[in-house]
């Protein structure tokens, strides 16, 4: 999926959820679809006011929010860098596994969900999020021979 088509299907979310498609939200849509990894809600400020300079932190803030509610965007907290958002995955149910030291984050099929849960009175599940933090081989890798050349 292209650029454009990642942020297209964004704008298309926001709509179907009753919002106006203003200059900003596009460009909210084209910073997330370009986007590599998380983005801090500071990182999305910075960029967004290049070409909107009068928009408010707290406005970017209340948006990423709001569209991570409506599932636009995922969100994540991360022990050192606080919350972060990024683009959903929008294709096909998966989970993640993160990185608590790059971020890097891979996608997996397998889902907890599938199991039989018993769960209390007629709960009602309507969305869910499965996370797992570790250490990415590449980062273990580094870390092993930062320690190796420690020594001598």
């Amino acid at each position: 999926m292209t650029e454009s088509d990642k942020a297209q299907e964004m704008l298309t979310m926001m709509a179907r959820n009753g919002w106006r498609i203003t200059d900003q939200r596009r460009m909210l849509a084209q910073i997330f679809a370009r986007a590599e990894g998380y983005l801090s809600p500071k990182d999305v400020y910075d960029q967004l006011t290049v070409k909107h300079p009068s928009v408010s932190f707290d406005t970017v803030y209340r948006n990423l929010r709001m569209l991570s509610e409506m599932g636009v965007l995922e969100q994540f907290y991360f022990l050192e860098g606080g919350l972060k958002f990024r683009a959903s995955c929008l294709d096909h149910h998966h989970h993640h596994l993160i990185c608590m030291n790059c971020e890097k984050t891979l996608t997996f099929d397998f889902c907890p969900m599938k199991e039989a849960l018993d769960l209390p009175g007629r709960y009602k599940i309507m969305n869910h999020r499965f996370e797992i933090y570790g250490i990415c081989e590449e980062c273990q890798e580094e870390a092993a021979e930062s320690r190796g050349a420690g020594r001598t």
